[in-house]
C-alpha cells in the first residue's frame, strides 16, 4: 500500500477515533493543540500496570495529524511504557533525519519524508508530543 493510501485509511476510518469524554475515568486524557493551525486532539490512554491496554482519540485535525495519531495508537496498544518511549524516540529520530529503526515504526514510516514540509512535520509529531507527556509521567 502506498503512503497516501495508508494516511487516508487512518484518516477516514480509524478504529481508534472515538470520543470517550468523561464516560470512563480509567483512561488518562491529554489534550494537545497545534501552535500553528487548527489541529486539536484529545488522546485517551488506559494503563494497566506499566502497559497501554487500550487507547483512542477525538478532535479536529488534518489528515496528517489524524492518521499519525491513529498509527501511533495502533503501534502502542499492548506495549509497555518503556517500549512506547522507544517508539516515540524512534519517530522523533526519523522526522529529525537521524538514525531510526523502520521496522519498529510499522506504518508510521509513511511520514519519513515529512521533513521536507516543516509545517506538516508539526502535524505528524503532534500526537507523539501528547503521548510523550503521559508516558514521561508514568516512569
Amino acid at each position: 500500500m502506498e503512503s497516501r493510501e495508508i494516511i487516508m485509511k487512518h484518516y477516514i476510518s480509524s478504529p481508534y477515533k472515538k470520543n470517550l469524554g468523561k464516560s470512563d475515568e480509567s483512561y488518562q486524557k491529554i489534550s494537545i493543540k497545534s501552535d500553528s493551525c487548527i489541529d486539536h486532539l484529545d488522546i485517551f490512554i488506559k494503563l494497566e500496570k506499566d502497559r497501554i491496554v487500550d487507547a483512542s482519540f477525538s478532535g479536529e485535525a488534518c489528515a496528517i495529524a489524524t492518521s499519525s495519531c491513529s498509527i501511533l495508537l495502533e503501534n502502542c496498544i499492548n506495549k509497555k511504557i518503556s517500549e512506547v518511549k522507544k517508539i516515540i524516540e524512534n519517530f522523533e529520530n526519523m522526522i529529525n533525519e537521524k538514525t531510526y529503526n523502520e521496522e519498529e515504526l510499522h506504518e508510521a514510516v509513511v511520514f519519513k519524508d515529512i521533513v521536507k514540509q516543516g509545517n506538516r512535520k508539526a502535524c505528524a509529531y503532534l500526537p507523539y508530543k501528547g503521548l510523550k507527556k503521559i508516558v514521561d509521567k508514568e516512569l
